[in-house]
């Protein structure tokens, strides 16, 4: 697994490959992302991002995502609420899936070899080979189960 200081090296040099400038703001967005361990929305980063530099803008928390999502150091999720989150980019050893919270939004991550398996022996048995895949599982975490329970 990529060290935060091993990713953001990644970015400076993507940057460079593509002959665009590394500014402060940038790097002070590619930090904050890097450091997080959430599925953050851009407003999410925007919001973590501004605690150290509040001159940055959402747009350029926005062009910078999509940035790191070009040079393949964040990935960018769908969870069915409408709302696009981004996470650091996975490789293939730090696969992981998902669990959903339908009430509050809770997103687990999970990582299953039995479940990897399984995937891979039905691929198999229907005549496919994986490249890859993400799973997300919804449902009600047990904190909104509980809090349904009791009385208010």
């Amino acid at each position: 697994m990529q060290s935060r200081a091993e990713r953001f090296a990644a970015f400076r040099r993507a940057l460079k490959e593509k002959g665009l400038k590394s500014t402060a703001q940038r790097d002070d967005i590619a930090r904050a992302f890097f450091a997080s361990a959430r599925h953050m929305s851009i407003d999410d980063l925007y919001q973590e991002v501004r605690k150290v530099n509040p001159r940055v803008g959402y747009a350029t928390v926005y062009r910078t995502i999509k940035l790191l999502k070009d040079c393949e150091l964040a990935d960018e999720r769908h969870f069915g609420d409408g709302q696009t989150r981004y996470e650091n980019a996975e490789s293939e050893e730090e696969h992981h899936d998902h669990l959903i919270c339908d009430k509050c939004g809770k997103i687990v991550e999970f990582n299953d070899e039995a479940l990897e398996t399984l995937q891979e022996e039905i691929a198999a048995r229907l005549g496919f080979v994986l490249a890859r895949h993400r799973m997300e599982l919804y449902g009600i975490c047990r904190e909104c189960r509980e809090s349904a329970g009791r009385v208010h």
